[in-house]
């Protein structure tokens, strides 16, 4: 099995950096395109009144984007992989699963979601792997591992 084009969705945090490392040495040792994906998540924006506070969120989620995508590219950069980056709206599963068509493989972390959050919305990485059209390889950050 080779992989030519590898998604890496990434939220930012630190539960991710252990995937997207992995993910460049796969893409080195197969001569691969990466492509970082960071999703807005729309689903926060549900029980908010229409006002300031949603822009201003909006607004820090965009830039939380901005730098987790940049981060990607930085280190693709420095390993000598190509690499696009994408900053889409809505909801984390529906846009990776989406986007998994056009994908080899996806490489992801456990995102950052946890305790009740995980529990009533369910783990971002269950749900790609249960839906998604290509394999997924989830990594497990020594940072989201229980001591």
């Amino acid at each position: 099995m080779t992989f030519k084009n590898i998604l890496v969705p990434t939220d930012g945090s630190e539960y991710t950096k252990a995937a997207i490392n992995n993910a460049v040495e796969m893409a080195k040792n197969y001569g691969a395109k990466m492509t970082a994906l960071y999703v807005i998540d729309q689903t926060v924006f549900v029980n908010m009144p229409l006002d300031s506070a949603v822009m201003n969120t909006y607004t820090l989620l965009k830039k939380e984007g901005e730098s987790a995508v940049q981060y990607v590219l930085n280190l693709c950069k420095e390993n000598g992989v190509e690499c696009d980056i994408k900053i889409v709206e809505g909801s984390p599963v529906k846009c990776i699963v989406e986007a998994s068509k056009d994908f080899d493989i996806i490489v992801m972390g456990t995102l950052g979601r946890t305790g009740f959050s995980k529990l009533m919305m369910g783990s971002v990485a269950e749900r790609v792997v249960r839906y998604s059209e290509c394999p997924v390889m989830v990594v497990r950050s020594k940072e989201g591992e229980k001591k």
